[in-house]
C-alpha cells in the first residue's frame, strides 16, 4: 500500500523525526568509537610489540641489527600481524573527520584532499615498515646485509613519509579557517600548521644516521610525535563535540 505524501510545505510530525534522525547519528557515533580505540592499538602496537616507536637507532652495523629482529621476531610477528587486521580502522578515522569537514560552509574540496592525503600516507608511513619488518623475520637465515636493507627502508619509510601528510594537513587547516558553520575552533587550524612544519623538519632524516635529525632525533621524531600527540587528542576531542552539536534535523551529506 502506497503511504499518503505530504503536502509541499509540510512539517515532519515529531514522531517522524524522532524515528529518522537518531539512525543517522547512530552510524556517525558508532564510527566515531572506533577512532580512539583504533590509535590506542596502533600505539600499543608499535611501542610495545613491534618496536617501530621509539625508532631503533640508525648508526648501527648489520650484525646489531641481525641480533634486534631475532631478540623480537615474535612480537614483531604478532604486533604487525594485529596491526594489517585491523588497519581499516585508519580509514574509518579519516572518514569520520571527512564527514564532519563536509558539513563545513567551504564546499568539499578541503575534505577530498584530506581524505586522498591521508589515504596515500598510509602506504609509506604505515603498511611499508610492517611488511619490512615481517619479511625480515619470515626466515631465519636472512643474510644480515639484507636486514639492514628492510631495517632501513621501513624506518626511512615510516619516519620520513613528508608530503602525503603535508598535503592532508594543508586541506584540514584551509578548510577550518575558511569555515563559518564552527565545525572545528580556528586555533585547531593552527596547530595543524605546527604538524606541516614538523614533516617538512622531518626531512633530513634522509641524510642523517645521528643526531637530532636522523630518524629517531629530537627534531625528526620525538617533536613531530609530541606535536602529532597534541593534534590527535584535540582532533579526537573535537570530533565529538562536532557530533554532539550536530542538529538532529540537519539533512544527510550528499
Amino acid at each position: 500500500m502506497r503511504l499518503p505524501m505530504p503536502a509541499p510545505g509540510a512539517v515532519p510530525d515529531q514522531r517522524s523525526r524522532d524515528t529518522v534522525a537518531p539512525a543517522g547519528k547512530r552510524d556517525v557515533w558508532l564510527c566515531f568509537a572506533i577512532v580512539p580505540a583504533f590509535y590506542t592499538a596502533f600505539g600499543l602496537i608499535f611501542v610495545l610489540l613491534a618496536r617501530v616507536m621509539p625508532p631503533p637507532r640508525p648508526d648501527t652495523d648489520p650484525g646489531q641489527i641481525a641480533e634486534f629482529f631475532d631478540a623480537h621476531t615474535l612480537t614483531i610477528k604478532i604486533g604487525f600481524a594485529i596491526l594489517l587486521l585491523i588497519v581499516g580502522g585508519a580509514g574509518i578515522s579519516n572518514g569520520i573527520v571527512v564527514y564532519h569537514m563536509k558539513r563545513m560552509s567551504v564546499g568539499s574540496v578541503g575534505a577530498y584532499i584530506y581524505m586522498g592525503g591521508m589515504a596515500v600516507g598510509a602506504l609509506p608511513g604505515c603498511l611499508l615498515v610492517a611488511f619490512c619488518f615481517l619479511v625480515a623475520v619470515y626466515r631465519d637465515d636472512r643474510d644480515p646485509e639484507l636486514l639492514a636493507l628492510l631495517y632501513d627502508l621501513g624506518l626511512l619509510s615510516y619516519v620520513g613519509s613528508l608530503g602525503c601528510f603535508v598535503t592532508a594537513y594543508f586541506g584540514f587547516a584551509l578548510a577550518i579557517f575558511y569555515d563559518r558553520n564552527g565545525i572545528f575552533p580556528t586555533w585547531l587550524g593552527y596547530v595543524t600548521i605546527w604538524q606541516i612544519v614538523t614533516e617538512i623538519m622531518a626531512a633530513p632524516v634522509f641524510l642523517s644516521t645521528a643526531g637530532p635529525f636522523a630518524w629517531n632525533g629530537s627534531v625528526s621524531f620525538w617533536m613531530g610525535t609530541v606535536v602529532f600527540g597534541f593534534w590527535l587528542m584535540c582532533v579526537i576531542t573535537f570530533l565529538r563535540k562536532a557530533g554532539q552539536l550536530q542538529p538532529a534535523g540537519e539533512p544527510p551529506l550528499p
